[in-house]
């Protein structure tokens, strides 16, 4: 018996950025058991360079990284999704597409590095800063049981995910 491929999709507002390093992340780490998209509810037609830079230093491959609305993730016939993260406060603010197959939601909201200003070294150092704090908590998500957790105990333990800060992510190790 095969084992269930859970569907994730990530969003933001751009699709530019921090859903695109989220999706990448978790295709690395879900190993199989998890496979990752990412949208916005307004996406800005390219990926972010630093972006695409972090998932190469991180070892992560950028081929496929596109930036994409979400209604696409919401037609007939697209992948139906287990879980809808949110990584920005302003998609989750939005008023989402309804997905098929009524899946789990939660907001794990992080600072935008698209829009942070600084020196190029700083701007650098900030999208890795991000890229830690959503590669610690895939990593603590992916390593959940989902298939034996009732789901109320499932929402409870995603939702506490979108809550960790940034101390949990500077001790995550980028590649």
């Amino acid at each position: 018996m095969t084992e269930k491929v859970f569907n994730v999709l990530f969003l933001c507002t751009g699709n530019s950025a921090r859903s695109i390093m989220a999706e990448a992340i978790m295709n690395s780490l879900g190993k199989g058991k998890f496979r990752a998209y990412s949208a916005g509810s307004h996406p800005s037609g390219r990926v972010h360079p630093l972006a695409l830079d972090t998932l190469r230093i991180a070892g992560l491959p950028t081929g496929g990284a596109r930036s994409k609305a979400w209604d696409e993730f919401a037609e007939p016939g697209a992948p139906v999704m287990d879980f809808v993260f949110t990584v920005c406060d302003n998609a989750a603010g939005e008023v989402c597409p309804v997905w098929p197959g009524q899946p789990m939601t939660a907001h794990w909201g992080v600072e935008d590095p698209a829009t942070f200003e600084g020196t190029d070294a700083e701007r650098r150092a900030f999208f890795l800063k991000v890229f830690r704090m959503l590669q610690n908590r895939i990593a603590v998500f992916a390593s959940l049981p989902v298939a034996s957790l009732d789901r109320q105990s499932l929402h409870s333990r995603v939702k506490d995910i979108g809550r960790m800060g940034d101390e949990a992510a500077s001790a995550a190790d980028p590649a």
